[in-house]
């Protein structure tokens, strides 16, 4: 390695760590902005007598803002206190990086438009959850700096959350006769659920892979030897 390159390379790193405060303070405002958008949709359905928590908590978009929150809280004082996030933290953002790009893709793409039953909330807490958060995870992967590179067994860990979501959602609508998606219903044939179930499942780990091969990439041009 040249002194040249050595020269430039530090500069990017000093770079890269006195951007890791910033990062912090945006991470959690995005925080902060989900979990006031999760509560005021909380309490209006709860005002309109229109919460029913064991249907509200199964929607995958919920339960994904909730894990969104949680790994967006930790990862904020990851930068704060680190200048490179932990494996551990990585992959988590990894992990919600595909749960928010397929959350965004399945409401915009299958049901934006699909006339709600009863209460209408108010809407800018959904576009919160399914547009506009999923935008800033999928630019925090892109361009925060401290990420390491993630191995690719990484995917068998993305995936556990969503299996057992399905293998719940299936289980409890079969007992309940509710489903919190349509695509999800019975009536729509065996055939067409598991089609979309396997798509989706494709779909996260397509996302995810997609994430590991950036993050990859960039570790490769800062480390040469990492494998």
């Amino acid at each position: 390695m040249t002194t040249e390159s050595t020269h430039t390379r530090s500069i990017q790193n000093e770079t890269a760590s006195r951007a890791r405060p910033a990062t912090a303070i945006v991470r959690g405002v995005a925080a902060t902005v989900l979990l006031v958008a999760l509560v005021f949709q909380i309490v209006e359905k709860t005002v309109n007598n229109d919460m029913v928590p064991g249907e509200y908590f199964m929607f995958f978009t919920i339960q994904g803002a909730i894990i969104t929150i949680a790994v967006l809280v930790i990862a904020s004082f990851s930068a704060w206190r680190r200048p490179v996030d932990s494996t551990p933290i990585t992959v988590a953002r990894l992990s919600v990086l595909a749960y928010a790009v397929v959350t965004a893709v399945v409401y915009n793409v299958l049901l934006r438009g699909i006339p709600d039953e009863g209460f209408v909330t108010t809407p800018w807490p959904g576009e919160i959850m399914h547009v506009w958060i999923p935008i800033f995870i999928v630019l925090d992967w892109l361009l925060a700096p401290g990420r390491p590179a993630v191995k690719w067994n990484a995917l068998g860990i993305v995936v556990i959350y969503p299996l057992a979501w399905v293998g719940v959602t299936l289980v409890r609508g079969a007992l309940t006769q509710w489903y919190p998606y349509p695509f999800l219903e019975p009536s729509t044939g065996a055939g067409s659920v598991a089609l979309y179930i396997v798509a989706i499942a494709a779909f996260i780990i397509g996302i995810a892979s997609v994430g590991i091969a950036l993050a990859r990439a960039v570790a490769r041009r800062r480390a040469p030897s990492i494998a």
